[in-house]
């Protein structure tokens, strides 16, 4: 919690306006974070993963540093045009787009878009005829899939193509007449093995050499995301993630690095918000001695917490009374559904002394909260956010 968040939220409780959870972000941690990445890769363009969390402030913010951002929908484009960024500063990051808004995309002047079929090609050159763009202009990049390991939020195989497949659908987009750009992959999130990088770049570099034999000559990897925040394990900085990217560009690429970019969404925001939430209710299930107690907060799966799914992401969780004995419980959101659970398998430890009523403070909230909280199920409002 920086000084800054402690303020706010303080002024905010002797308002009384502390009734429900809160998500309170720091732009200046946002600001650091930039500039972190950008001395880590200095050669390597950024592109903010706008579903992160799409605060206009954090958008306008990155603009005006100079970032480029990845996006997912023509919404988030248009959050993006609002904050300030021009077009040619997006990426149709998303492999599913409907070939109407890949007009709409091309209408609004983006150029570069995510593929991982022949199919999604066609879409797009499609479109190219229907916004009236040369399909010269359109560079597509198409992505790979990449087995995650190490990460504590891996991805599936909903995203990208094997590598040898790849071959072949960027040169079905170079025949047909779009610009055959590069390859991206993406190493799985809150990924702490610094040398994931270096397969997925080893598969890269030899769609280049296939390309070139068939006559097409790529440009850009797209290193896509990954890069973590710190919950309750310490993560390594992004410098050292930097290295050992540079290093494996080196060695797969050689003296030829192609354009880099990279995707960063919960590296960028997840250290700059923290979550203030309260306990709803402390109970057990049974009068046995041992029987572990069930905390339940104000806030749960369904209220920006969806990461906690499978336990996968593991917040850090403090209350004022840390000083005291520690006893392990089950964590639980306030919902009536069965699934609003957030760590049951692995119990976690909070004091014996937390209470009804007591504050808990949730760290490394900025990334993937807002955007995950649900509009109103079972009445309870979307995780506010305050941007400070």
């Amino acid at each position: 919690m920086t000084d800054r968040i402690r303020d706010y939220l303080r002024a905010r409780r002797d308002l009384g306006l502390d009734e429900g959870p809160v998500m309170v972000l720091d732009l200046d941690v946002v600001r650091d974070n930039f500039s972190a990445f950008a001395r880590a890769l200095p050669d390597t363009r950024v592109f903010y993963a706008v579903k992160a969390n799409p605060a206009p402030e954090v958008l306008s913010l990155l603009a005006e540093m100079g970032s480029c951002f990845d996006t997912a929908s023509v919404a988030e484009m248009q959050m993006v045009l609002a904050a300030g960024a021009a077009a040619d500063r997006i990426s149709y990051g998303n492999t599913i787009k409907k070939e109407r808004d890949i007009v709409r995309a091309l209408k609004l002047g983006v150029r570069l878009f995510a593929i991982d079929c022949q199919g999604e090609a066609d879409k797009i050159l499609s479109a190219t005829a229907q916004a009236e763009v040369e399909a010269g202009e359109v560079q597509v990049f198409c992505r790979i899939l990449c087995d995650g390991a190490g990460a504590d939020w891996p991805l599936s195989r909903k995203f990208g193509c094997e590598p040898e497949m790849a071959v072949n659908v960027l040169e079905h987009a170079h025949r047909a007449g779009l610009q055959a750009y590069g390859v991206s992959f993406h190493v799985g999130s809150q990924q702490a093995n610094t040398e994931a990088w270096d397969g997925a770049l080893a598969s890269a570099s030899m769609i280049f050499r296939e390309c070139a034999l068939r006559g097409i000559g790529l440009s850009m990897v797209n290193l896509g995301g990954g890069f973590p925040t710190k919950y309750l394990k310490q993560v390594p900085g992004v410098e050292t993630y930097g290295d050992a990217i540079f290093r494996a560009l080196t060695k797969h690429f050689g003296n030829q690095i192609p354009e880099t970019i990279i995707e960063p969404g919960r590296g960028m925001v997840g250290n700059a918000g923290m979550i203030e939430a309260e306990v709803v209710l402390v109970s057990k299930k049974s009068e046995a001695e041992d029987e572990v107690r069930w905390v339940y907060l104000d806030i749960g799966k369904f209220g920006g917490l969806a990461e906690t799914m499978d336990e996968s992401i593991r917040y850090a969780i403090r209350t004022d009374h840390d000083e005291d004995r520690m006893a392990p419980c089950v964590v639980a959101g306030p919902t009536c559904d069965s699934v609003d659970v957030l760590y049951e398998k692995n119990h976690y430890p909070l004091p014996v002394s937390l209470a009804i009523g007591d504050k808990v403070w949730i760290d490394g909230a900025g990334a993937y909260t807002t955007t995950y909280a649900a509009v109103a199920f079972n009445g309870f409002p979307p995780l506010e956010q305050i941007v400070i």
